[in-house]
């Protein structure tokens, strides 16, 4: 069970570091919050690859990898673009 914990942390910060990559401009967010954003959008690139498309496990692996980037760009664009309350 630690194993898996681990695996998926570095799955989500791989996908969420390739997904603020995509983003152009700097993205002042943390180690963690990359983490998280990587497991959101491997979690959403997944389920679209796999349910939505309806892919089968021969195409649905490579697909679901592209689109959980994608889908941690647009989240990572949606963090970025955001109101900060800093001023």
């Amino acid at each position: 069970m630690l194993l898996l914990l681990v695996w998926l942390a570095i799955g989500g910060l791989i996908i969420g570091g390739l997904g603020r990559l995509l983003v152009p401009g700097p993205n002042p967010i943390g180690l963690i919050r990359t983490a998280l954003i990587g497991l959101a959008g491997s979690f959403l690139g997944g389920f679209v690859a796999r349910y939505a498309i309806g892919l089968h496990y021969r195409y649905s692996l490579l697909a679901g990898f592209i689109l959980a980037v994608i889908f941690a760009a647009i989240i990572v664009a949606a963090i970025d673009r955001r109101p900060s309350a800093r001023r």
